[in-house]
């Protein structure tokens, strides 16, 4: 990700963005490292004059996210629930791999508390507009994470996923984000919502960007983009819930995105899926995330309900209504459904559908507790099926008329992540023409 512009320049740019007292700097960095980003810019342009490199990101400007351990300060995850939590012994691994890169970490990116919600409201901290239209939320949980990038706060952040987190942002904010398959990419030093469904990846302005983020925290050598001939792919366009109620942004840009692709050569189909009714029927009580966010809450609620946002401890609380064994049987059965939805992916290259039926929503229309949870469960909807069964998954900006973002989701089989990123770079250089 080589810049021709000085790493000082560039993060001068960054920080002069950031502390613009009439930007949205304050809301998207809970935690400004202007110090230590410097002495790292420095560091990185000395080995861009002497030839040297640290790899990929070497001098690239980034933001993590609220939950990320940095050794000698306590995690909040976008809490005040946790002011008394002891200082991190070290830094994430995901933290240390990205100085060992030479990537400039600038700051920690605001987020919905402990990363439970779509929307990306922060009560606590104040939420960051959306930079298509300051009145309409940013999308979540890595709220922060996708504003930084699309303001210009930061060339890439790194955020967390476990059912939408970093391509909810994205679509909202008009950037890339990206879900790996789980197990590529270690959680460990990030404060946990649900260990099953967790997951980190990053947002950028390009699906390149993502792709080297992502062979950086995933501790691989850089890998070739090249880009698959359109007319070499299957794309599946699965049927059902995913479809529906599309607004009059998203419905019409979703439309032409697939007639671009279609008349590049791809193979466009449909596809039934009834893993899709099972996955809803296993969750009927509660979700898995919410499930393990009570059981990992349930003391803290207990002694500092009043710190959390209402509307987060609302939904945590709901997974108490899941005992030990019936949890058991939810992820046994959600095992059988992911090798399930394996099979059934067989023979198809992706899948691919809108990121989300909606644009952002504006403050107002999550002003009130039915409104908030009514867009929260839209949002989170397409996305979810990604965790849920343990595929791979990016968002793509479509582009069409209007000035509110949309994203097109593209979803690959568990493990061909770096099959995803080139079809992805394939569609992104099509959708962009």
């Amino acid at each position: 990700m080589r810049n021709p512009v000085p790493a000082c320049d560039r993060l001068e740019q960054a920080l002069a963005r950031i502390l613009d007292p009439s930007g949205e700097g304050s809301r998207t960095f809970l935690s400004l490292y202007r110090e230590s980003a410097e002495q790292a810019a420095t560091a990185a342009d000395r080995r861009s004059r002497d030839g040297t490199t640290l790899g990929p990101l070497d001098g690239a400007i980034v933001s993590i996210k609220d939950l990320f351990d940095v050794a000698g300060e306590r995690t909040r995850a976008g809490s005040i629930a946790l002011d008394d939590a002891l200082p991190a012994r070290e830094d994430a691994p995901i933290v240390r791999g990205l100085r060992d890169a030479g990537a400039i970490i600038i700051g920690k990116t605001n987020m919905s508390e402990f990363a439970f919600t779509g929307v990306g409201a922060n009560p606590h901290y104040g939420t960051p507009g959306n930079p298509a239209d300051r009145s309409r939320v940013p999308g979540g949980s890595s709220s922060g994470a996708a504003v930084a990038v699309a303001d210009g706060m930061c060339e890439i952040s790194i955020g967390t996923d476990t059912g939408g987190s970093t391509r909810i942002p994205a679509a909202l904010c008009g950037v890339v984000g990206y879900k790996p398959t789980k197990e590529r990419i270690s959680t460990r030093g990030a404060f946990p919502l649900s260990p099953t469904l967790d997951s980190v990846g990053p947002l950028g302005h390009s699906v390149e960007a993502c792709a080297l983020a992502d062979s950086v925290l995933a501790g691989e050598r850089p890998w070739d983009l090249e880009r698959p001939t359109l007319q070499e792919l299957k794309l599946a366009v699965p049927q059902g819930p995913v479809l529906e109620d599309l607004d009059e942004v998203v419905a019409p840009r979703f439309e032409s995105s697939i007639g671009l692709i279609s008349r590049a050569g791809a193979r466009i189909v449909d596809l039934e899926l009834p893993v899709l009714e099972r996955m809803n029927d296993v969750q009927s009580v509660a979700t898995i995330a919410t499930v393990e966010a009570y059981r990992i809450h349930h003391r803290r609620i207990a002694e500092r309900g009043s710190d959390y946002d209402p509307i987060v401890r609302s939904r945590i609380e709901t997974g108490s209504a899941v005992s030990t064994d019936a949890f058991l049987g939810m992820l046994k059965a959600r095992s059988e459904l992911v090798a399930a939805m394996d099979l059934a992916l067989v023979g198809v290259d992706a899948l691919i559908y809108p990121t989300t039926p909606i644009v952002a929503p504006t403050f107002e229309d999550i002003s009130a507790t039915k409104g908030f949870n009514a867009n929260n469960r839209l949002l989170l909807r397409n996305t979810a099926i990604a965790n849920f069964f343990d595929l791979c998954a990016i968002s793509l900006p479509m582009r069409g008329p209007g000035a509110l973002p949309a994203g097109l989701m593209i979803v690959g089989r568990h493990g061909t992540d770096r099959q995803l990123f080139r079809i992805a770079a394939a569609i992104e250089m099509l959708l962009s023409g």
